[in-house]
Order: C-alpha cells, then structure tokens, then sequence
C-alpha cells in the first residue's frame, strides 16, 4: 500500500512537471525526459557517480557531527534549565544566520578545502539537530528515568533503553537532511538540467535511505510504544 501511494506520487509528480514545463517553457524548466538524458549521460561519463560519491561522503561526515554535537546540546538543553539559557541566544544566532553566510565564512576561516565544507554543512544543521532533540528531551516522560533510579540502572543503561528509545522520533526528524555537491557547479553555469538531474540523483539516494535505513531503524527503536491489541 505504502509503495503503491509512492508510485502515484511520483506519477503526480511527473504530469505536474510536465505541465509546469509546457507553461514556462523548457529554458526555465526542462521537460522530465531531457532531465534523464542528462542523467543517462553523466553516468556513462562517470561524472555522477563521482560527484555523487563525493556529496554522500560529505554528506556522511557533516551529518555525523552535526547530529553527535546537536544530541549533545539538544539533550542538555532539555534537562537543564540553566544551560538551556546559557545556549539559546547562541543557538538563536545560527538558527537565523544565512546558510550562505556560514559557507562563505567557513572558506573564508579555513580556505577553499572539503574541511571547510564539511564545517559549513555541518554547522548549517546543527541548530536545526539541536532543537529538535531539546525539544525530545523536554518530552522524556520522567517516571521511566525515576523507574530506572528505583531499579539502579547506570547512566549509560538509563541512557540506552530509557533515553534514547523516547528521543528515536525525533533524531529520526533531525536526521532527515543532506546536500548536493555538484547541484552549486549547476548553478555558477546557470544549467537548469543538470541542476534537476543531480538534485533528482540525489533526492533518490535519500529516498533510498530514508526507506531502507533510517524508517527500519526508528520503527526498530519506537517498537516498545506499540500496544497489543
């Protein structure tokens, strides 16, 4: 049922475009099937298999951090109040400072190297982890933690099974982001359909993620919220 809704999504989804592309004419937005032309033709290439690699590692080091960091935060800003305090004009600061800001920032601080990237998208996320894991932590039911002191459960094991498992929803929210590598190339060339066909690569890879990997893994985690019937 899931797989069929998807399908008739992204057949929606096709005939919208297609439509879009016929009012604003293919300049603007070319037409589905250019769009895998274009595909088809930087696979051969070896282009987007590259490119894409370089953006998932990118991605995979950048997310690490902001998600390790912003758990962190994210969890001591919700059982504190006083360090909640402390942080949230800082957090405030990166919430509202523009993306490209920080990206020109980061190459400015570090130079013109992948570090520099990494820490640009990395920083990017990481109020947005934040926040949503403090917003977790505020929802922690308290008598689990007080059923665990009862019982002498270790900080890591309150941790592991009682901690954890409730804030599951919410780091799979803030787990849900990444960024393109060669979609910034696309748009210094002003080339539409290249644009589409990496971000349309890369939406699928997420896709491909988020169904095979990160669903399983929450619904593994959130599986003790699950009342018989």
């Amino acid at each position: 049922m899931n797989l069929t809704l998807r399908l008739l999504s992204i057949a929606l989804l096709l005939v919208v475009w297609i439509a879009a592309a016929h009012l604003a004419g293919t300049r603007l937005l070319p037409e589905p099937q250019k769009v895998w032309l274009t595909i088809v033709h930087e696979a051969r290439s070896g282009a987007l298999v590259f490119n894409l690699g370089v953006t998932l590692a990118r991605v995979a080091v950048a997310f690490a951090i902001a998600m390790t960091l912003g758990t962190v935060i994210g969890l001591a800003m919700g059982r504190s109040r006083i360090f909640d305090r402390l942080a949230d004009p800082w957090l405030l600061a990166l919430l509202n400072l523009p993306a490209l800001v920080i990206i020109v920032l980061a190459y400015v601080w570090v130079g013109l190297t992948e570090t520099a990237a990494i820490v640009a998208v990395a920083l990017n996320k990481l109020p947005i982890a934040t926040v949503t894991v403090r917003e977790g932590a505020r929802a922690l039911d308290h008598t689990l933690t007080e059923m665990a002191d009862v019982f002498r459960m270790s900080r890591w094991q309150q941790m592991r099974h009682v901690v954890l498992p409730q804030l599951a929803p919410y780091l799979a929210a803030a787990a849900r982001s990444g960024l393109g590598f060669e979609i910034g190339v696309a748009f210094q060339l002003f080339d539409v359909t290249r644009i589409l066909a990496y971000a349309l690569v890369f939406i699928a890879v997420m896709l491909a993620i988020e169904t095979l990997l990160v669903q399983p893994i929450e619904r593994h985690v959130s599986r003790w919220r699950v009342k018989p019937a």
